[in-house]
């Protein structure tokens, strides 16, 4: 019997989420919603979850404007 390909894998695991890299994704959203035609000030006191909600519906968000 030999040592088959389970012995042979390295662990891998996912990378995390920076910081950084999540402050990047929610301005760029809030920019998507912006030339869509809402507050920006509106925006950044809302949180991040909110603003992805804003956008997985843009049709609705010309009821908003």
């Amino acid at each position: 019997m030999g040592t088959g390909r389970k012995f042979h894998k390295n662990n891998m695991t996912r990378p995390r989420k920076s910081t950084m890299e999540r402050k990047r994704r929610v301005k760029v959203q809030i920019k998507r919603l912006v030339a869509h035609g809402l507050d920006e000030e509106v925006l950044v006191k809302m949180d991040p979850p909110d603003i992805r909600e804003l956008l997985r519906c843009p049709a609705k968000l010309k009821e908003l404007v």
